[in-house]
Order: C-alpha cells, then structure tokens, then sequence
C-alpha cells in the first residue's frame, strides 16, 4: 500500500467527499466517523509519502505503466498521469495533513447540523484532495485541473451559507480572481503544449528554450499563481475570503493560499529554472512580496472586524513567503538559501499561527454571536483558554521570540538584508506594526469589564486549537531541528534539486 501512497493520498479523499454526502442521509454517526477514517488515512499516506521522499529522493508514481518513460517513442514523450514528489512537494503535503486534521477535528463542534455540517464537511475533504493533488501533480494540465478542484472547492466552502449575506459576496469576488488566474495558467498551459507537444513538468523543463513564447507562458502563469496566493494588486479577496468563511474551513483555505506559493517556487526553480533562471524575476516576486507586507499590515490597522483583521495579518505573511522566494530566486545559493530556508519554514509556521487565531476567532463568534471589537470586551473573564491561545498566536504571527514566527522571519530579515537594506528594514517594520494591531485587538476583545455573557468553546475545538498552539511553541523553542529534517529537504530540492527531479522522471 505504501508504494502507491501518493495516488492514495489523493483518490481518498476525493472519494470520500462525495460519499460523505451519502452517508449523512444514512446516519450522521456513521457520517463522522467516515470523516475521521478518511482523514487518518489521507494523513497516514502524506507522511507516508514525506518520509520516502525525505529520505530515498524524488519519488514518481505512474499510472498504467511501471515508469513515466516506459514505451516512449524516439524524441517523445507520452501522455501519462505522472505524480513526482521531491522534498518540496512532501513538506506540502505535510501542511495539508496538519491543516486537514485539525480542521477536521474543529469542526465536529464548531458547526451546527443546520448550517450546513455535511456539506462543510464534503467539501473540506474536496479542497484537501485538490491541494494534495497539486503539490503532488508531475504534468502541467492535471496541474491545472488540481488548481480548477481546489478554486471550486474553496468558493463553496467560502459561500455556501447562502441565509447569510457576506459569505456569498466574498465567494463571488473569490471565484472572479480565481477563473482569471485558472484563464492565465491555462493559456500559459496551452502556449508550453503547442510548442513542444508535451505537458510532462521535467520534460517540459528539459525542452524549454527561453524563447519569446516561453517568456509569455513564463508570465502568465506567474501571473495567474500569484492572483491565487492574494498578492497586491490581486488581493482583494482574500481578506473576505479568510474572514467571512467558517472558521473551521480557514486553515484548510490558507494552505490552499500556500499550494500557489508552492507552485511559484516549482515554476521558478524547476519548469523555468535551466533556461529563465534570471534574477530580474526574483525582484518583481520581491517587490511584489514586500508591497503585499505593508498593504496587508496598513489595512489591518483600520480594521474593527476581528476576522478580517486576522485576515489581514494572514495576508501580510504570504507576503513575507513572496518576499523570500524573490530573494531566493536573485541569489539562488548563499543568503538565496537562507531566504528560502526561512520562506519554506514560515509556511508551515504561518499556518499554525493564523489557523489558531481564526480558530479563536470562531470560538469567539460562536460564544458572542459577534466579532466586532466595538461590542466585545472582558471576554478573558469566561473565555481564559481562548484569549491565552489569540494572544500565543498573535505574538507568533508577529514574529516575537521564541515562538516559530521568529525563526522563520529572523532568517528572512537576515537574507533580505543582504538583497536589499531597504526591504528588510520595511519588512521589520511592518512586523512592529502588526504586533501593535494584534495586541489592540487581544486587548479590546479580551481585556477589560465584561461587556457579554460568552460560554467557552467545546472541547473538541479547545483540543485542535491546543494542538496548533503546540506546534507554535515546539516549533519555536526547537526550530534546528525542524529545518534539518523537513525544510532542509525542501529547500535543497528547490535549489539544487532540478537535476534529480528530471532525472527521476526522465531517466538518466
């Protein structure tokens, strides 16, 4: 079964999203405990995966064949569905099994059978088939049908509370920018396949010229990644999208955000990487990264909604991760490594730390019925282990030793630094300012007289907010030992992996 690990990975939960439905109409009973056998199983195979990959190589699965190269025609290559998972690929899908089990394990408490449990709980499985499916994709169109899952996925679980207002809105200005992004990559996609007849990733990366047309296609699909990572000027949904969907389903959403992140560095570093490695592309990802920081950070500053002002800060880090991949891509070796170590490990770091905070955020909407700062207050008074979690989070987020924030930015500012004096010393600042936002809103929600009646959350979302506030503080207090076992591989495999990727493909 471990051999085929990487095809289970995906088709189980793809297949247990819609089967769930089915069940629910049997007897909710055996609708979760469906949930939970899925879940532990799709996580089981992601590790499963992670550790072939961390510790044999590149590892490629084909279907119907024993090789991707089995039956080739002279010159050719043929059409195959080809996973290939190197250590980028495997760090992904490690983030995806954390954000899909502690959804999963929120979830069952948070949501009330009549707003819509089953279908949530469908629909969280579909999107997490689709991030799998696209950090594990060895060819450019199933890359993009992976892409069109998780963008369908994310729109419903954004939308679907249809008796609300604001989920449907935020669900149409996500699915806008999402087509527009899908449009570019597929165009990009078809401009690579009328060139040179294939969609094989290695192949394709083994092909590639650098011609004008490929400088297009080049464009194109950064452009259309970077719309689905919510980079400034593209990102005007993703504060909607994070803050006006169930909370439950926003971890799952932001690793979402990162799959485009990963995208970016698999386009850069291994699609282009032989014939359009060229610096210049790094300071557009880097300035793009940086203006993302401060846009995101400045609009946190105004905002009363409590959701939308983690979504802000949730923002603001995906442009810190933007900002590392283009210092990266500029050095590629020396303080280029350092910018990735530290891009790669805030992934995983950001996603604990938002996923807690909209966590909390839930519980605190759930208690009060409300999330405006102007009519909460006191809430630590009933809600002790809810504020101790927001102000963990928050203090991480802001990158406040020692918790996990920290090491990741620490190495960002250091590798920045020596790109660029100016962006890293912007890029600090805009951490001194998100921490004054957060602790004026720790502060106005949980500090002060009681102003509502709130009960704690239940158990079961204390315990998947606990274990997202455990990876914060061992993350944090151990960060060596992460970096060496599960993003030293990542990175290497972005750096200096592009021959071992096309030669586990390719053969030779």
């Amino acid at each position: 079964m471990l051999i085929h690990a990487p095809i289970l990975a995906i088709a189980v939960p793809l297949l247990g999203a819609f089967s769930l439905l089915g069940l629910a109409y049997l007897s909710r009973t055996l609708r979760n405990i469906w949930a939970c056998l899925i879940s532990a199983f799709t996580s089981a195979m992601a590790v499963a995966v992670a550790i072939r990959a961390f510790t044999e190589g590149v590892v490629v699965y084909t279907l119907g064949a024993a090789s991707p190269t089995e039956s080739v025609t002279a010159g050719g290559f043929p059409i195959r569905i080809v996973l290939v998972v190197d250590g980028l690929g495997a760090f992904m899908g490690l983030i995806a099994a954390l954000a899909g089990v502690v959804a999963l394990v929120y979830y069952f408490q948070y949501l009330k059978e009549e707003e819509g449990k089953s279908l949530g709980l469908s629909l969280l499985l579909l999107l997490w088939a689709g991030i799998l499916g696209l950090v594990y994709t060895g060819d450019l169109f199933n890359f993009f049908v992976f892409l069109e899952i998780t963008s369908i996925a994310a729109c419903a679980l954004i939308g679907y509370r249809t008796w609300e207002s604001r989920p449907p809105e935020a669900a149409f200005k996500t699915m806008a920018m999402y087509t527009l992004g899908g449009l570019l990559v597929l165009i990009s996609v078809g401009i690579l396949y009328g060139e040179y007849d294939a969609l094989n990733i290695a192949y394709l990366s083994k092909a590639i010229t650098g011609s004008l047309l490929d400088k297009l296609a080049l464009g194109l699909l950064l452009g259309g990644l970077l719309m689905k990572a919510g980079a400034v000027p593209a990102h005007m949904w993703a504060p909607d999208a994070y803050g006006e969907a169930p909370a439950t389903a926003t971890i799952v959403l932001v690793a979402n955000t990162q799959a485009a992140i990963y995208a970016i560095l698999r386009v850069v570093f291994t699609l282009f990487g032989g014939a359009l490695a060229a610096p210049g592309i790094g300071w557009l990802i880097a300035s793009l990264g940086i203006t993302t920081v401060l846009v995101a950070v400045l609009m946190a500053v105004v905002q009363r909604h409590l959701g939308r002002l983690v979504a802000y800060g949730a923002v603001s880090q995906l442009g810190y991760m933007l900002l590392a991949v283009g210092v990266g891509a500029v050095a590629r070796g020396g303080f280029g490594e350092v910018a990735l170590t530290g891009g790669i490990f805030h992934m995983i770091n950001d996603a604990a730390s938002v996923g807690l905070l909209f966590f909390v955020v839930g519980a605190v909407r759930r208690a009060t019925g409300s999330v405006d700062l102007l009519s909460l207050g006191g809430l630590g008074h009933t809600l002790r282990w809810e504020a101790g979690f927001f102000l963990l989070g928050a203090l991480a987020l802001a990158g406040i030793p020692p918790l996990n924030g920290f090491a990741s930015k620490f190495l960002i500012y250091e590798s920045t630094f020596r790109a660029s004096p100016i962006l890293a010393a912007l890029a600090l600042l805009a951490s001194i300012l998100l921490l004054a936002v957060v602790v004026r809103a720790f502060q106005g929600a949980f500090l002060g007289p009681k102003v509502r009646e709130a009960s704690p959350a239940p158990r079961g979302m204390l315990v998947a907010m606990g274990i997202l506030a455990l990876v914060i503080v061992v993350f944090g207090l151990f960060p060596g030992f992460f970096i060496e076992r599960i993003v030293s591989p990542a990175v290497q495999a972005v750096l200096t992996g592009r021959e071992a990727y096309l030669a586990a493909v390719l053969g030779g």
